[in-house]
């Protein structure tokens, strides 16, 4: 597992960053090195994208801006965290990916996918993912999921509308079905611990090969 890449995915509401914080501990009690991070985000630069992204008025980018303003968010989170922690042995867990650049931007929003073709060759190259865990589930749960946040912060995508949505699980199904050995769809309906199992499930093989 050490210098590994592992990637969780999917819509609005799924759970991703709560079941990546149970791997992560799941991880520690092993004793395996990680970090885990997050995007757009990861560093100060990334983090500062990241508010443009993800508050204000759900029209204020077109997708093709969106698009640029994830890369070079990950232009900078590459840079300085995922690649030097790969490089000394560590696995990485990050919370989105060029996954969700291609579902939000390309598949719901409509940018020319050779634009995101182009931007993930270049910035991207060759430190893609092991292993990408899309968590799947109705939009219409998902997003009922989401509007119970505390503090109601970072809803700009959860605000595009409900066909935004249905394109947009489509669009990680898609990513899928094309990178079946790379991506796992996991169930993200039901009980936390319910959809933790099936992570564990499809994480554990890694370990076994």
């Amino acid at each position: 597992m050490p210098g590994t890449f592992v990637t969780f995915e999917g819509g609005e509401g799924t759970g991703k960053s709560t079941q990546l914080k149970l791997l992560a501990a799941t991880f520690a009690t092993r004793g395996i090195p990680f970090i885990q991070t997050r995007e757009p985000g990861g560093t100060p630069e990334a983090e500062a994208l990241r508010a443009l992204l993800v508050n204000g008025e759900p029209g204020r980018w077109t997708a093709e801006a969106e698009a640029l303003l994830n890369y070079a968010a990950r232009a900078s989170h590459l840079q300085e965290v995922i690649r030097p922690a790969l490089a000394s042995g560590k696995l990485v867990l990050c919370d989105r990916f060029s996954d969700s650049t291609r579902a939000y931007q390309g598949y719901a929003g409509g940018c020319d996918m050779k634009l995101l073709d182009a931007l993930e060759t270049s910035i991207v190259g060759q430190t893609r993912p092991a292993l990408t865990l899309i968590l799947d589930i109705d939009p219409a749960m998902g997003l009922a999921r989401a509007r119970t946040r505390a503090d109601g912060s970072e809803d700009r995508y959860e605000r595009k509308g409900f066909e935004f949505h249905q394109r947009l699980r489509a669009g990680f199904l898609k990513i899928a079905a094309a990178e079946p050995k790379r991506c796992k769809v996991i169930d993200a309906s039901g009980a936390i611990d319910d959809v933790k199992a099936r992570i564990h499930a499809a994480v554990e093989p890694m370990f076994h090969g």
